[in-house]
C-alpha cells in the first residue's frame, strides 16, 4: 500500500492520506516522550508522504496539540489535513493539585472539563487553535462521549442532550463559516453509533478500538448502518495499544489496559498465520482496516521517527490474499470483513 494515496473522508469533501499520524503517543501516553522525538516523528511522517495528522486537547492535557502545531508550523498549511477534538476544554491546575494525570506520563498541568454545549464547543475550538498556533484546523471530532468516561447512564444522556440541543449548533456554525470542513465522533466501543445517528448528521466516525485486526463485532450492525448513509471512518489505535505492533511476547497492553490471557492467545494465533505467509504482524494490522471501502485513513501513533518509519515499512509490505483467506478460515477475523485486494 502507498501511504501517500488519498481517500475521501465519508460525506465530506476532505481528502486524507490513507496513512495518517495520531498524536496520543507523542503526547506522553504511557511514556515520557522528549520534545525532540515528538518533532522528529512529525517530520518523519512528512518525509514519507503522510499528510493527515490527528491530535486532541486530552492527549497529554494539551501537550500533543502544542507539539503538533510546533512540528507542522513550517510546512505549507494547504498541503495537509489537521484534525483535533471537541467536547473537552482545559483549565489551569491549582498549585498543589493531586489530580491523577494517567494515562499521561509527563503531561502539561491542566485540568479537563467535559462540555458539549455551544459555549463549551466554541471554547474548545478556540483553545485548540491557540495551542496549535495555526490559523485553522480542518476536521473536528466529538470526543469521548461514551460510557467509558460518563457514568451512570443519566450523566451520559445529559451530555448527549447538551450536544443535541446546544453544542451541535456551534459545530454547524463553525462549518458554515469554513472553520472546519468535516465533522465526526470518536467511538471507543459498541453501542454508541446508533445514539449519534439519531441526533446529529455526521460525516464520519473515528473508531478508536472497535474495528481492528483483533475485533470486528461492529460489522454486525453498526457499520452497515453507517455505510447505508455514506458515513465514513478513520481508524485509531490499529495496533491495539501496541500489542499488534510489538507482538504477544513484548507488548502486554490492549485497548489501553493490561491484556488478558485470552487476548494474548488470540494474538499468538494471528502471529502464527502471519509467520506462515512471511508477513509481519504489524503489516497485517495496519493494512487490514483499509480493506473496508468506507475507511479513509488509519492513524497509528508514534513516539519518534523510528516508529514512524517502521509503520511506513509495514504499510508498504506486500500481503498475499492467502493470508486473509486463512485468517477467515480459522475464524480469526469476521467472515464479513472486507480485506485489502
Amino acid at each position: 500500500m502507498d501511504p501517500r494515496q488519498t481517500r475521501k473522508l465519508g460525506r465530506s469533501d476532505v481528502q486524507v492520506t490513507q496513512l495518517g499520524l495520531g498524536g496520543a503517543s507523542y503526547g506522553s501516553l504511557f511514556h515520557d516522550v522528549p520534545e525532540a522525538d515528538a518533532h522528529a516523528a512529525l517530520h518523519a511522517a512528512w518525509e514519507n508522504g503522510i499528510r493527515f495528522f490527528d491530535t486532541a486537547p486530552w492527549y497529554g492535557r494539551g501537550l500533543s496539540e502544542l507539539r503538533t502545531g510546533a512540528g507542522l508550523r513550517h510546512f505549507p498549511r494547504e498541503e495537509y489535513v489537521l484534525s483535533t477534538k471537541i467536547g473537552r476544554y482545559l483549565t489551569a491546575q491549582l498549585r498543589g493539585s493531586n489530580t491523577d494525570l494517567s494515562p499521561w506520563t509527563a503531561p502539561t498541568k491542566f485540568d479537563v472539563v467535559f462540555d458539549y454545549t455551544y459555549d463549551g464547543i466554541m471554547r474548545a475550538y478556540e483553545q485548540s487553535q491557540l495551542r496549535l498556533g495555526l490559523p485553522w484546523y480542518d476536521v473536528a471530532v466529538i470526543h469521548d462521549l461514551d460510557d467509558l468516561y460518563h457514568q451512570p447512564e443519566t450523566k451520559l444522556q445529559a451530555y448527549f442532550d447538551q450536544l443535541s440541543t446546544s453544542g451541535w449548533r456551534a459545530i454547524t456554525e463553525l462549518r458554515a463559516h469554513g472553520l472546519i470542513r468535516a465533522i465526526g465522533a470518536g467511538i471507543n466501543g459498541k453501542g454508541l453509533i446508533p445514539r449519534f445517528l439519531e441526533i446529529v448528521d455526521l460525516d464520519f466516525f473515528l473508531l478508536a478500538m472497535p474495528y481492528t485486526l483483533m475485533q470486528q463485532d461492529i460489522l454486525d450492525a453498526e457499520m452497515p448502518a453507517c455505510d447505508a448513509r455514506g458515513i465514513g471512518y478513520i481508524i485509531g489505535a490499529p495496533y491495539q495499544s501496541g500489542i499488534l505492533a510489538a507482538g504477544s511476547a513484548s507488548a502486554k497492553k490492549t485497548n489501553y489496559a493490561d491484556a488478558t490471557e485470552e487476548q494474548l492467545a488470540h494474538v499468538r494465533k494471528l502471529e502464527a498465520v502471519c509467520a506462515r505467509h512471511g508477513v509481519p504482524l504489524a503489516a497485517a494490522a495496519i493494512q487490514f482496516t483499509l480493506g473496508h471501502p468506507g475507511v479513509a485513513s488509519v492513524i497509528p501513533g508514534a513516539r519518534g521517527a523510528d516508529q514512524v518509519r517502521r509503520t511506513v515499512e509495514a504499510f508498504r509490505h506486500p500481503i498475499p490474499a492467502a493470508l486473509w483467506a486463512e485468517m477467515k478460515h480459522e475464524g480469526l477475523i469476521h467472515e464479513a470483513a472486507p480485506v485489502p485486494a
